[in-house]
């Protein structure tokens, strides 16, 4: 494992700790709401602390991009965190979850974990060595059309402006798809293409920290990832288009019809 990895995986594994030992009694964890339906408790916070120390130690002097704590440090080297990914499942004791650390140098993933500690299942991915579920090498499904894909989606609860675009997506990808599920952990719904388990997957209005490490994953698996018109800019955007290669390109054209000048429609 490369070393940077390494660090990134132990980082993960404190957090998943934090994060297990906090899932025994959550009637005691103090949360807030930072914006409609998007909620951040003490959990979250202390397991990004834990990250970053454990990060920090290893390489002080790497630049960090976190959900809590914000963007902090100047290097070409950059870590992306999100301690908690699925916070809202997390609150309610519903078992889809994730911590998802990506490292990133000059704009560029090279490294990736996203840590399920529920099941105990460890993503990782070097750029350029694949991407691997605790020991098993992955690879993206070999599904050639979409009529018998399933395909994992989120819901724009913090664009609501994009509602009705989006509900025209899903109303088309419904009608052409064996099945769409929204198990509301982006990095995991990711990571889980990468693993074959869906098909692909499309979302508006993500973050960075979201995004980062599944990319990876995703790419390391032989699968593709973009924006909504399928180029590279998804990380900028926030809107993401995934999926195994065929499943991908026949995703983009149900997408299509329902851009608008915001979600880049040209």
């Amino acid at each position: 494992m490369h070393p940077m990895l390494n660090i990134a995986v132990k980082a993960a594994r404190r957090a998943g700790g934090i994060i297990n030992r906090a899932s025994r009694n959550l009637d005691v964890i103090a949360y807030k709401e930072k914006a409609a339906n998007d909620f951040v408790s003490e959990v979250d916070r202390e397991a990004e602390q834990a990250i970053i120390r454990t990060l920090r130690e290893a390489y002080p002097n790497y630049a960090i991009l976190a959900e809590e704590s914000g963007a902090s440090g100047s290097s070409e080297y950059q870590w992306i965190i999100d301690p908690l990914d699925g916070t809202t499942n997390f609150l309610h004791g519903f078992p889809q979850y994730a911590i998802s650390i990506a490292l990133a140098q000059k704009g560029v993933i090279t490294q990736a974990v996203v840590y399920d500690p529920n099941r105990n299942d460890l993503f990782t991915a070097t750029k350029g060595r694949g991407a691997f579920l605790n020991e098993t090498r992955l690879r993206v499904s070999k599904r050639a059309h979409l009529k018998p894909s399933l395909i994992g989606t989120g819901f724009p609860y913090r664009q609501l402006e994009h509602v009705d675009a989006y509900l025209g997506m899903m109303r088309d990808i419904i009608r052409n798809t064996a099945g769409i599920r929204r198990p509301g952990s982006a990095s995991l719904d990711l990571a889980w293409v990468a693993a074959g388990r869906l098909d692909g997957f499309w979302e508006l209005g993500l973050s960075k920290w979201d995004i980062a490490a599944g990319a990876l994953l995703i790419t390391e698996a032989g699968g593709l990832i973009g924006d909504l018109q399928g180029n590279d800019r998804y990380l900028e955007s926030g809107n993401v288009v995934a999926g195994n290669p065929k499943v991908f390109a026949q995703l983009l054209p149900l997408i299509a019809p329902h851009l608008t000048p915001a979600l880049g429609k040209t």
